[in-house]
């Protein structure tokens, strides 16, 4: 399982020797030393899993991770930690990482860890007031989205768009159903209302150089893939 790691590590030394460790596992590792690099990253690009040093100047372990939930990026999180310091342990996990590893570090058990941690996400059930399409994850009662871990930032009417294809995901949507159900308003022919939001839309989700997940059929609507 090939995934995009963010690495938190203050330690010059090990920040590079777990870099090329995880690299040898085929994982594409980008780098930090501190928690505002970590939280810059986290906020523009998409990661499958941040692994994160629990002592990190300016900024602790802990503190980054209560960051990314209170903002809404869901990027599984392992800790590292130090040996025997279960009250670091405690205080990760209660401050929303979703594993740890105590250092030195053994890098097969990192790399097991972190391939156990994203299957156990991607298994797990999603919370009923969430709509999920392939990586993309809307929640209509928080007015939230993220793709890959990374929160969306929309406008009204492109969450709105983006919530009814993913309602949909899988099947087309077209457009005249789009203005019904986001604008309220019966479907103009001359109006290309719904093709200038779908491309700002697209524009957002792809913003990091991921794939466009919105299909356009021709003559019919749009299909945002599962």
């Amino acid at each position: 399982m090939s995934l995009q790691i963010l690495l938190v590590e203050d330690d010059r030394q090990l920040r590079r020797q777990l870099a090329e460790q995880l690299t040898q596992f085929g994982h594409d590792v980008h780098a930090v030393d501190d928690g505002p690099a970590a939280l810059a990253e986290v906020s523009r690009r998409a990661f499958d899993a941040v692994i994160l040093d629990w002592m990190l100047p300016t900024m602790d372990g802990p503190t980054v991770v209560r960051q990314f939930r209170e903002d809404g990026m869901m990027v599984p999180v392992l800790m590292l930690t130090a040996l025997g310091q279960t009250v670091d342990k405690v205080e990760g996990l209660e401050a929303g990482a979703d594993d740890y590893v105590v250092k030195p570090v053994d890098p097969l058990e990192l790399n097991a860890r972190l391939n156990a941690l994203l299957r156990a996400r991607r298994t797990s059930e999603k919370p009923a007031d969430t709509v999920a399409a392939g990586d993309i994850v809307v929640s209509p009662s928080r007015v939230l989205a993220w793709r890959g871990g990374r929160p969306l930032v929309l406008s009204q009417t492109e969450f709105k768009l983006l919530l009814e294809l993913a309602r949909n995901a899988g099947t087309v949507v077209t457009r005249q159903m789009l203005i019904e159900r986001i604008w309220g308003y019966d479907f103009m022919p001359t109006t290309n209302i719904v093709d200038a939001h779908v491309r700002q839309l697209r524009l957002k989700l792809a913003q990091n150089g991921e794939e466009d997940p919105i299909a356009t059929m021709r003559g019919m609507g749009y299909l945002l893939k599962a």
